[in-house]
């Protein structure tokens, strides 16, 4: 029996096309993983692909390219774009933001999130492209 073929996606980095794109991601007959899995995949790559849409791309809609291979441990998932770079040309750590009773963020937490449900996170920003890789683990 052979592997199963990879999952490759060109989305347009807006949030409408995003949340399109994950929707019918999502309905895929040939996206393998138990709803827990799927659930994890989902969110992981909602932040990741609108952190693109929102900060790679500020002035104007550009490309996303998403390919989703099954591995041994996990879902590889490769997402590529030529927006902006990350700063530092790093990958943010994914600390929560500083919270207290009486001023609770809005936000800041989407790093923590995808470095919560991912494994093997890497980021290579080279000739004007940004190549995010990470697993996303069948179990966790």
């Amino acid at each position: 029996m052979s592997d199963p073929a990879p999952i490759c996606l060109r989305i347009t980095a807006t949030p409408v096309e995003v949340r399109a794109a994950l929707t019918g991601l999502m309905a895929r007959p040939d996206l393998t993983g138990d709803s827990d899995f799927r659930q994890r995949l989902e969110i992981a790559l909602a932040e990741i692909l609108n952190n693109i849409a929102e900060h790679a791309y500020p002035a104007a809609p550009g490309r996303i390219g998403l390919c989703l291979s099954p591995g041994a441990t996990g879902m590889i998932c490769q997402v590529i774009d030529y927006g902006l770079p990350m700063p530092g040309l790093a990958a943010p750590a994914g600390h929560p933001p500083p919270m207290t009773e009486a001023n609770l963020p809005e936000g800041g937490f989407g790093w923590f999130l995808i470095r919560s449900l991912c494994a093997g996170l890497t980021y290579r920003h080279r000739n004007g492209q940004n190549d995010l890789t990470l697993i996303v683990p069948w179990h966790q």
